[in-house]
């Protein structure tokens, strides 16, 4: 996929892709951002070949997809990450049963400018940036400039993802740039020869670097084996276990087809089951 289509793919509020065919099921999912790229690609395999069936499918976040369940707004939640505690608790007070059903894998990549001279930057020296403690590229090896920190906001699950992994729960500094997608980080750091961002694998693209992190380069080997410290899975969630139409969609994203098409947008698919 183009980092332009992603672009307008996540800059559109809410798409809607319907066949005709009276009495089918409407699933509305929202959700992650990340995640969308794969639910784009399923969901119009999954139109072909169901006829009559209905889906919109919209971002916005995990938190925003999670919350959607919730308040029963939503079939399915996309989400790059677990759902928390307190969103569970929540859900058990409206007499909801939130189940995630993990549909790919995804490792988080540093980016910088294509002619930023640093390739390489450890857990501790990410960690120390985010949190405003490491100011200046020369600190890591870099030119003698201002690093302009970029990151998601807060209702983004790679966000909570990068919060955990790498700020281990410490608070990002006040002076970060928050973008609401990965496509909007890409364009972001492209721009700025300073800049230091984080994207999904799936948004990478020829126009930002990405960093090996600990030594390591994110790829579908290293993310599987957990080699490349910053990889997560990502979820769909439903109110119970999925059944339905929901469990169809969900099936077809698991089977051979939709994890191909996971591997085809760029992130890992499954493990094989032995």
């Amino acid at each position: 996929m183009s980092s332009l289509f992603k672009q307008i793919l996540l800059a559109t509020v809410c798409l809607f892709i319907a066949a005709g065919g009276a009495g089918a099921q409407s699933i509305v999912i929202k959700g992650s951002t990340t995640v969308l790229p794969i639910a784009q690609a399923a969901l119009e395999a999954y139109m072909k070949a169901n006829a009559g069936a209905k889906l919109s499918l919209s971002g916005g976040g995990s938190g925003e997809g999670i919350k959607a369940i919730i308040d029963g707004s939503a079939d399915i939640a996309t989400s790059s990450r677990e759902i928390k505690k307190a969103e569970v608790e929540r859900a058990k007070s409206k007499g909801v049963t939130p189940v995630g059903t993990a549909i790919a894998i995804d490792a988080i990549v540093p980016i910088v400018h294509s002619k930023n001279p640093v390739q390489n930057l450890s857990l501790d020296q990410l960690s120390q940036i985010y949190q405003g403690k490491i100011t200046n590229w020369k600190e890591v090896g870099g030119d003698n400039l201002e690093i302009v920190v970029i990151s998601r906001d807060s209702s983004s699950g790679t966000y909570e993802a990068w919060n955990e992994l790498v700020l281990k729960g410490a608070k990002v500094s006040p002076r970060a740039q928050l973008q609401a997608s990965n496509g909007a980080i890409v364009q972001a750091v492209s721009k700025n020869k300073y800049a230091l961002g984080y994207i999904g694998l799936g948004y990478l693209d020829k126009s930002v670097k990405a960093l090996t992190v600990n030594g390591v380069t994110a790829s579908e080997k290293t993310a599987l084996t957990k080699e490349y410290p910053v990889s997560r899975f990502l979820y769909m969630y439903t109110n119970g276990a999925p059944k339905g139409e929901p469990a169809k969609f969900i099936n077809f994203i698991l089977s051979p087809a939709g994890q191909a098409l996971a591997k085809k947008e760029g992130f890992v698919s499954l493990p094989k089951k032995k």
